[in-house]
């Protein structure tokens, strides 16, 4: 059965009640504290006054590395895919023989 747990989350100074299962309350955790630290180094390198503006960053970074990993992944895919269809064109070549 999957548990729930009642959790608190801060993020930018702000108390955000979740209910969240057993196996998610450590990525929650973590990816709050994660949203905290970009904020800080947000506004210490950039005039940022309003925290929605530092808020729509970090979650501008978060979904610009989400997206690049998925193009590195879909990179990777296309690569492995070619050189298993070598690889099986040349065990097709070794046993034609």
């Amino acid at each position: 059965m999957d548990e729930k747990l009642k959790i608190k989350i801060s993020i930018a100074d702000r108390v955000y009640p979740l209910t969240v299962s057993m196996q998610q309350e450590e990525a929650m955790r973590s990816a709050s504290k994660k949203i905290d630290l970009m904020i800080k180094q947000f506004e210490e390198n950039y005039a940022v006054r309003d925290k929605q503006d530092v808020l729509a960053m970090c979650a501008l970074q978060f979904a610009s590395q989400l997206e690049q990993k998925k193009v590195d992944n879909a990179i990777d895919g296309t690569e492995s895919i070619e050189r298993l269809t070598n690889l099986n064109s040349l065990l097709d070549d070794y046993l034609n023989k």
